[in-house]
């Protein structure tokens, strides 16, 4: 289980969460939503290790990970797949693939067949560079990235911002498949309430750095949550 304790983060002198908890379990998706600028991102970036936090503890499995670099926690199974995707555009999709190789043990450095099976265009793409793909394609590719990595924690920043409907109802349906096996806690960062309630066990509301709302998804107050989400 991932437990975080009371985060406190900055970006220089500018405070970007304030005395945030946030909980997932395996088998579990616990949404992030909010709207755009209240510190989604700065949660999933402090969680993943890609941003100090400056106070409060983040406890994965039963351990103390907040002192550890993001490739530390890469290596004790947390993902992270970012707003915008970051894929390498000039490495073909195989190459982005086998770039998550680095956090596995040298036995462990193969491509899961079952990449392909979700995502079946990756296999048919896998000699194309990066920059070649569309956006939906790059998300997958993005996804199919880290889950090379084997994580039990995977991290999704908006991932369905930019992409085509039809490639949206796909990423719903692998994230649905990555709940039902039961090994992996998700954590969904989201702005758009529809699809984090079709997905979501429990969820957080951000604003202005605070979570001002959480609870369990079958709880919810629709009303009040979509106050803080898009319109």
């Amino acid at each position: 289980m991932l437990q975080a304790n009371n985060i406190d983060l900055y970006y220089g002198a500018s405070q970007a969460l304030f005395d945030v908890n946030l909980k997932a379990e395996l088998g579990s998706i616990t949404s992030i939503l909010g709207r755009n600028g209240v510190g989604k991102t700065s949660l999933g970036r402090a969680i993943s290790g890609r941003h100090p936090i400056k106070s409060g503890s983040i406890q994965w499995q039963g351990n103390d990970i907040t002192k550890l670099s993001a490739a530390e926690r890469a290596k004790q199974g947390v993902a992270y797949v970012p707003q915008g995707r970051e894929i390498f555009s000039q490495l073909t999709v195989e190459e982005n693939l086998k770039t998550a190789f680095a956090v596995l043990p040298r036995q462990q450095r193969n491509i899961p067949s079952e990449i392909f099976d979700l995502f079946p265009v990756l296999r048919s793409m896998l000699h194309r560079r990066g920059g070649d793909l569309s956006g939906g394609q790059q998300q997958q590719l993005a996804i199919g990235r880290a889950l090379v990595m084997k994580p039990k924690l995977l991290i999704l920043d908006e991932p369905t911002e930019g992409i085509q409907p039809s490639v949206i109802k796909d990423i719903h349906n692998v994230i649905t498949i990555l709940r039902d096996q039961g090994d992996m806690a998700i954590l969904l960062v989201e702005q758009y309430y529809e699809f984090a309630k079709e997905l979501a066990d429990s969820y957080v509301v951000m604003d202005r750095g605070h979570a001002v709302l959480s609870g369990h998804i079958d709880d919810i107050e629709e009303e009040k949550v979509r106050s803080y989400l898009v319109v």
